[in-house]
């Protein structure tokens, strides 16, 4: 049989017939004739008609909408014009019609408008006037402006009759707000979509009578608002003589068809808290309000402040604040149902459902909307065109792949257009009838239906291989657990006597067995093991399999750090890795992270063995998991410009008054990329020093966000700090770091050091409402940082604060004018406050005052001294600090820190030697950190050449020997015997420039 062919000579006489028809029909005169139509709308027309029987028909009963079709505007109004147009007709009804005609009338008038904003919508698409973004959007728009006009009638008819719902705690005048789920949520509703609704109302209550109301019973707000959800869902579901408006789902309500069809934020929350299935977190990914009760008597800053209040309580349930990888099975379990309907109901050319359909373009964006939206907030968007190009930016996915991936899309939802076109039918089905699929390739745009079905081939194959890759079992294939340790669990679990377990233990190959039993039995003794759903005892028991089996396997020689203690042995490692274990148990995101990912878990082992701290770093925060899925970014550091440029998108994507998420964004960050420098540390691929820099840089980067975060709050409460010139152009304020920070030499766990400065007018003010001193401003602004680094939350402290080295410590000011920092430097400070001092550096806030402040720190630390006398000083608090801190006479320990020859005596040593001479050399003063200082003084004579070598070679091998300690959570402590000719050294130096008898 040959293929039938459409084309334009066809389209025109589809045209001429439709004139004959509308003569028929009508009569003569036409209400509007061939004539008044351009040669391009003629065109247009036949387009249309050879796609739509639907349009046909309508235009044949209204043929005045022609006119409206061919305007030079174009057939779309503005999306506002739907409402607009709605609320004009229903004015005109309420004005002329009786209550009790009312309904009738606003249900034809729906009807109505419905159907000439489809024949726009199909004659725009069909004859691909605009975008299929734009075409989703008005059909949206117009979904939405059905439902407010249904319901504010309704509710008024409603509340007429019953009295008005009111909230028993706030008093308020109770809303309904109606959430569009699926495409009606994300603004990609299609031509013949069913609208999928959940009612929500803000609180339980009864009706109240209205001015002039008597009340011969009142209602619950429940039954109230079931019985205006009724109605709404009569007046736009029901099929009449004038059609439908939308078809209404309300199955993704809670409990589904057996739940109630309206429930309180309180139900829906507690719903989804303990009763929420994967499928529905899916579903709520595109949840929105599309219509609330906006009646002149519900005050509208409640009806806001509700509808935000709701979307606080949803967004949690889809979006983890964790990587969750629950999801990509729950995905797949989902597509393969839809596989089975497809086979079971012949779909097979359903391109929405089929195999390379719309539905896998969907779950692949969805799918890391799950996984990664909660970390990744760029990620919570509703349109699946504006998530695609956000999985290229993050890395997701390769700009080749989101290109095909969004044309494909583009491609299959104008195929689905042109089949649920030709007669108003809600199907992705591809035609079977000859006839319909010439003419659908023709307004495709396609010579014959070979030629469209060869191209929909390409774009499904092209679809289906990104969705395999990504969300296919092959991709993510859970690797088995291993037979024999998976029976050696099992055994522990069950309480087998030790004989049989040390058998099995020897035959998986622990080593030593009995140590590893007594850690396996102690785990499985736990608490939080205790009535753990099936599921996730499974997947613990194939984990910790798989965990045996990894630890076994591990190659001990590879490991690359060079200082593993040396009672590391399969049994240690479980010890380490276990805990790990126990926190996760309850959390299943986590288990199938590390089972969907077979490669994390050796790396995860390399990386315990070679850190216990890094051991407790993941197990304290297991969303740090997450770093180790990509191997290789964890093995390296970005530059402090990247570093700094991920921090701030990071918080972009945060709304601006959401503190509590803002300071859980910064914690991860910090700890991210903790996690990053202690891994590159272990594997060798970072230097000590670059070590130091990087946990610096992190740390600059967070201050500079935090300062950014308490000043925007400042400045909302009590505007801008000013004086008598008036506003200020900048902020004012800087914040300085010494000690560490200040030194460039951070380590893991270094707490921050910090003074405040600021230089405005102290008889200033704020120019806001709230205008308050300008001391006071920016005390409470230096409070407001310390809360945002220093309090606790799920996540920890960002880091500790020590804000003792600002001008006469815990009892000064806690934010210091610049005048006052330096009348305290030249007239109180001590002398151990210059040496304080010669490691302080501006860090963040304004460049001019920190340009002052480092002038000042110049000078200061530039002022010639008594050297007599400075080295007295020195020596002396030298002296007290070695006998508080350092190790006790009977101990034969080194505190690398604070022994005679250990780091601080050549920190004293650097700091004597700069207050000594940096009025003759400045550029001592220049650097703080005590690498370059030294480098200085070499090079200026002050020290032989050999000395400064001495020095530094023994402070970088203290300082390694610190973070190795650290890393293994010890104390900066090695025995008597470590290091015995560098504080030799370092003795001998120090007792020559500071002659002290050591």
């Amino acid at each position: 049989m040959s293929q039938i062919e459409f084309t334009d000579s066809d389209a025109a006489e589809l045209v001429v017939t439709f004139w004959q028809a509308l003569a028929e029909r009508h009569g003569d005169p036409l209400p509007i004739t061939d004539e008044a139509l351009s040669a391009s709308s003629r065109e247009q027309l036949g387009r249309c008609l050879a796609g739509s029987l639907y349009a046909r028909e309508q235009l044949l009963a209204r043929p005045e909408w022609l006119l409206e079709l061919a305007a030079p505007g174009g057939p779309l109004p503005a999306t506002d014009d739907y409402y607009e147009r709605l609320q004009a007709g229903l004015a005109t009804l309420v004005a002329d019609l009786p209550t009790k005609a009312l309904v009738t009338a606003l249900d034809a008038l729906l009807r109505r408008e419905r159907a000439r904003a489809m024949v726009a919508i199909i004659w725009a698409e069909l004859n691909q006037l605009t975008s299929v973004t734009d075409i989703t959007e008005h059909l949206s728009a117009l979904a939405a402006a059905c439902l407010q006009t249904a319901l504010d009638c309704h509710y008024q008819l409603l509340a007429d009759e019953v009295g008005s719902p009111i909230g028993a705690n706030s008093g308020q005048l109770q809303p309904l707000l109606v959430l569009g789920m699926g495409k009606l949520g994300a603004w990609e509703l299609n031509l013949s979509s069913d609208i999928d609704l959940i009612f929500v109302f803000p609180e339980s209550g009864e009706t109240r009578a209205q001015a002039g109301q008597t009340l011969r019973k009142t209602l619950s707000n429940q039954e109230f608002f079931t019985r205006l959800g009724q109605r709404l869902i009569k007046s736009l579901d029901a099929q009449t003589a004038d059609g439908f408006v939308f078809r209404v789902d309300m199955r993704l309500r809670p409990w589904g068809q057996s739940g109630p069809l309206a429930t309180t934020f309180s139900f829906l929350e507690d719903y989804y808290q303990n009763q929420g299935r994967e499928w529905e977190r899916y579903a709520m990914i595109k949840a929105r309000v599309v219509a609330a009760s906006a009646l002149p008597g519900i005050d509208q800053a409640y009806r806001k402040s509700c509808q935000k209040q709701l979307m606080a309580v949803l967004r949690p349930f889809s979006y983890r604040r964790y990587v969750d990888f629950s999801v990509i099975n729950a995905l797949r379990e989902m597509k393969a149902l839809i596989n089975r309907e497809v086979k079971l109901r012949r779909k097979t050319e359903d391109v929405k459902l089929g195999y390379g359909g719309i539905r896998e373009v969907e779950f692949i964006a969805q799918v890391f909307q799950l996984v990664r939206g909660g970390r990744e907030q760029q990620l919570q968007e509703r349109r699946l065109l504006k998530v695609l190009p956000r999985l290229q930016e993050l890395g997701h996915l390769p700009a080749a792949v989101v290109a095909e991936l969004d044309s494909a899309y583009l491609f299959l939802r104008r195929v689905e257009h042109a089949i649920q076109a030709w007669d108003d039918r809600q199907t992705q089905a591809l035609p079977n009838d000859r006839e319909q699929q010439a003419r659908m390739a023709y307004v495709l745009g396609f010579a014959s239906w070979p030629d469209f079905h060869t191209e929909l081939e390409r774009v499904r194959s092209t679809v289906n291989r990104e969705f395999q890759s990504v969300v296919g079992e092959s991709a993510h294939a859970e690797v088995p657990a291993p037979a024999l340790p998976l029976s050696l669990w099992q055994a522990v679990c069950q309480g087998q006597p030790d004989e049989e377990l040390l058998e099995i233990a020897e035959a998986v190959g622990l080593n030593p067995a009995s140590a590893a039993i007594e850690k396996l039995q102690r785990l499985a003794a736990a608490r939080v093991l205790t009535g753990l759903p099936p599921q996730s005892c499974d997947r613990l028991d194939r984990l910790i399999a798989q965990l045996l089996q990894a630890i076994v396997e591990l190659d001990w020689r590879a490991l690359s750090w060079p200082d593993l203690p040396s009672e590391l042995d399969d049994a240690e490692l479980l010890a380490r890795t276990l805990p790990l274990m126990e926190t996760i148990a309850r959390r299943s995101a986590y288990l199938v992270l590390l089972l969907e990912n077979p490669g994390v878990l050796p790396h995860l082992l390399r990386l315990f063995a070679a850190s216990s701290w890094i051991a407790q770093e993941i197990t304290s925060h297991p969303a740090l998991l997450e770093e180790l899925l990509d191997a290789a970014s964890l093995h390296s550091v970005p530059e402090p410009s990247v570093l700094r440029s991920e921090l701030e998108q990071e918080l972009l994507a945060i709304p601006a008054d959401d503190l509590e998420q803002q300071m859980e964004a910064l914690r991860y960050f910090r700890r991210a990329h903790a996690l990053r420098v202690a891994a590159c540390e272990v594997s060798g691929s970072l230097t000590l020093m670059k070590v130091s820099d990087y946990l610096t840089w992190v740390a600059e980067q967070l201050l500079k966000q935090v300062l950014e975060i308490a000043w925007a709050d400042m400045i909302g409460k009590y505007g801008w700090p000013g004086d008598e010139r008036g506003t200020r152009l900048d902020k004012g304020f800087v914040v300085v770091a010494y000690g560490k920070m200040g030194g460039i030499e951070m380590a893991h766990g270094s707490d921050l050091d910090l003074v405040f400065i600021h230089d405005c007018d102290q008889n200033g003010c704020t120019d806001g409402a709230k205008s308050i001193d300008t001391q006071t401003f920016y005390t409470r602004l230096g409070q407001k940082i310390i809360h945002i680094l220093n309090t606790r939350t799920p996540s920890g402290r960002l880091y500790e604060v020590d804000m003792r080295l600002r001008p006469s410590g815990n009892s000064g000011l806690l934010v210091t004018s610049l005048a006052a920092f330096e009348r305290y430097q030249r007239e109180q400070a001590w002398t151990w406050e210059h040496q304080a001092l010669l490691r302080a550096r501006p860090v963040a806030g304004s460049d001019g005052l920190a340009e002052q402040f480092q002038a000042l720190r110049t000078a200061i630390l530039c002022q010639r001294r008594d050297p007599k006398a400075l080295c007295q000083q020195v020596v002396e608090m030298r002296a007290k600090m070695r006998a508080q801190l350092g190790s006790k006479p009977k101990e034969d320990n080194f505190h690398i820190k604070q022994d005679a020859g250990g780091m601080v005596d050549i920190e004293f040593l650097v700091q004597y030697t700069v207050l000594a001479w940096a009025a003759d050399y400045p550029q001592l003063v220049h650097y703080t950190d005590n690498m370059r200082i030294l480098e200085s003084m070499g090079s200026e004579g002050l020290l032989a050449t050999d000395e400064v070598q001495l020095l530094m070679e023994a402070y970088i091998n203290y300082r390694s020997a610190g973070h190795r300690l650290a890393l293994q959570n010890q104390p900066g402590v090695v025995g008597g015997d470590q290091f015995l000719a560098a504080r030799e050294q370092v003795q001998r130096i120090w007792a020559r420039y500071l002659a002290m008898d050591v």
